[in-house]
């Protein structure tokens, strides 16, 4: 009999630790729905995010990483979070190399003679070259190329973007650019031309970053406005075409910028972190309106209409700008590795990095101990016209995703993309195209969802990661 009873205790013993272990359902309190309800209809009703956006675009304008409005953004972030009222503001360093552009053009020589319209991509070398042109249809296409077919030509690869609302086709458009000077310059190009990562039908090419491997030289590399590559195109159709390309742009030094963050402190558990944000730096083309001075615009005015509450929420609301995502996301890496120790406590993260269209849907990788929250921010949502969004897949905004693949629970707040790449790295990238009611929209929603999982109890599932297994030698 004594054996049993033991048995039976060790038995409910490992029952109650197991009840334990296990995590309990997250949950969402009546009084913060009611409270995210007022929140809602008053950001609905603000200007903040807009007039933030314009501020912005207008004292600062082009933000290229590294320059000198580089550094005028970082203290206008700085001030702009103090005047809103947040209750700490720092800056934390972000160290990369500097790519600069001065001048570009192209012209078709011979008896077609005529200029088209190129901008640079980010991280080409400058210099001329002058050469007949080969066009291809898409990347595979080029890639199949036999080696050293391209010596001494200009490789074009001519494939236009599919419009969509998710911006699905810019996977396949920004795997162009960001692939195709390198594949071309292992075939023996001189140059590399592409028709734009966008689309519109005007004359303005989109910039973006490029990079080539290691061991490879790198070739003068350009986008053509949408127009322009398919006039290129029919040229190309009549016969042999030459072009001559001259860039001054190119990699110059290092510089450091820095991620401005501003708190709004929790009044319970101030340790642990809603985190939301967008990214300061933008191309040089336009006044980075859309990308993404309305992110900081959105998530700014969400934190600062969270503290005009009288009783802050338990947690802490964390507004990042980060510094130089066009380039290479150094500051989403940055921040990253400056609180890698901070995983769990980082409850979650969601960027507004995809212009100011109004957002659609909403999703998240909450956990199933977490879906009930979830389902209620979503209840809270709704009045926006926002709907589930599908299940699965990756979400992490670019500078979230570099903590997110560390352990960071995320949420997705998608905007409608259909003209984003309409605008997106060009010099129509600019303040009058964001609209005050879908921009007020966005804030409402980012307001509803950080305030909401601020207020939680339970968590997001947010759990460190271990380190990726390294090769024994």
């Amino acid at each position: 009999m004594r054996q049993m009873a033991a048995a039976v205790f060790l038995g409910l013993a490992s029952l109650t630790a197991a009840a334990d272990a296990a995590p309990r359902p997250a949950r969402i309190p009546d009084a913060a729905l009611v409270q995210a309800t007022r929140l809602r209809e008053q950001a609905l009703a603000s200007d903040l995010a807009y007039r933030i956006t314009e501020s912005l675009t207008t004292e600062v304008g082009a933000r290229l990483a590294g320059s000198e409005a580089d550094a005028r953004a970082v203290a206008w972030a700085e001030a702009r979070f103090r005047a809103l009222g947040y209750d700490r503001v720092w800056k934390e360093p972000v160290t990369f190399p500097v790519w600069e552009r001065r001048s570009e053009r192209a012209r078709v020589l011979g008896a077609n003679a005529q200029a088209l319209a190129v901008t640079a991509l980010g991280g080409s070398p400058g210099g001329t070259v002058e050469g007949e042109v080969v066009r291809f249809a898409d990347l595979a296409a080029l890639e199949a190329a036999p080696a050293g077919s391209l010596t001494g030509k200009i490789a074009f690869v001519d494939f236009a973007m599919e419009r969509a609302r998710d911006g699905h086709g810019y996977s396949t458009g920004s795997r162009i650019r960001g692939r195709g000077p390198t594949t071309a310059a292992t075939k023996g190009a001189i140059g590399y031309l592409m028709r734009s990562a966008g689309t519109d039908s005007h004359r303005m090419p989109h910039t973006g970053i490029t990079r080539f491997d290691a061991g490879v030289t790198p070739i003068p590399s350009a986008a053509l406005a949408a127009p322009d590559a398919m006039q290129l195109a029919r040229l190309v159709a009549l016969g042999p075409q030459r072009v001559h390309v001259t860039l001054d742009c190119g990699w110059n030094g290092e510089a450091t910028s820095y991620n401005v963050i501003g708190e709004i402190r929790g009044s319970r558990r101030p340790d642990e972190i809603v985190l939301i944000g967008g990214h300061l730096d933008s191309w040089d083309l336009g006044t980075g309106a859309i990308d993404d001075a309305a992110g900081i615009g959105i998530t700014m005015a969400a934190g600062a209409m969270i503290g005009r509450l009288p009783r802050a929420p338990a947690r802490t609301i964390r507004v990042v700008a980060f510094a130089n995502e066009e380039r290479g996301l150094y500051g989403g890496k940055a921040y990253a590795a400056a609180h890698a120790v901070d995983i769990a406590k980082h409850i979650v993260g969601a960027e507004s990095d995809f212009g100011a269209g109004r957002v659609y849907t909403y999703r998240s990788s909450a956990p199933a101990a977490a879906q009930a929250a979830d389902a209620r921010i979503l209840e809270a949502l709704a009045p926006l016209g926002i709907q589930a969004g599908p299940a699965g897949g990756e979400g992490a905004g670019p500078d979230i995703g570099p903590i997110a693949a560390q352990g960071m629970a995320w949420a997705q707040l998608a905007q409608d993309g259909t003209d984003y790449f309409d605008l997106h790295h060009t010099a129509d990238d600019t303040f009058d195209k964001i609209d005050p009611q879908a921009i007020a929209q966005n804030a409402a929603a980012y307001t509803v969802f950080a305030y909401l999982v601020a207020s939680m109890e339970g968590d997001f599932g947010s759990t460190p990661k271990p380190p990726p297994a390294t090769a024994a030698p």
